[in-house]
Order: C-alpha cells, then structure tokens, then sequence
C-alpha cells in the first residue's frame, strides 16, 4: 500500500513516465528548455487542475507552498 505517500504521488505514479519521455521526444518538446521540462509542465497543470486553482499566480503559490516537500 502506499499509506505514506501523498495523493498526488500516488497519481504521478500511474503515468507512464517512458511513454511520455518517448512522446516528447518524438515532437522535440524539451527542444529549447532549460529548466522547465514538458514533464515538469505536465505534474504542475496537474496539480493546478487536482487542486482547483483559479489562476495561474494561484499555481505558483500553492506549488511554492508545498516545494519542500
């Protein structure tokens, strides 16, 4: 069981990380990135959309919020 884990880890779990890697590389998604990768992009809306948060400033603080974690 995963009763020490988050519900949102849980979830991030299901995805298949190696068909997503292969779907990005297919399109060259991560082409001109730095930092904030299509996976990357992919958990935050996520989260945003999990969590019911309004507004894109919203996101940014909730995801500040839980960054340590």
């Amino acid at each position: 069981m995963n009763q020490d884990k988050y519900v949102f880890a849980q979830l991030v779990e299901f995805l298949n990380n190696n068909k997503f890697r292969r779907i990005v590389d297919k399109y060259d998604g991560n082409r001109y990135v730095k930092h904030f990768t299509c996976w990357n992009q992919l958990l935050a809306m996520m989260f945003g959309q999990l969590s019911n948060r309004e507004s894109l400033r919203d996101l940014i603080v909730a995801l500040e919020a839980h960054q340590a974690k």
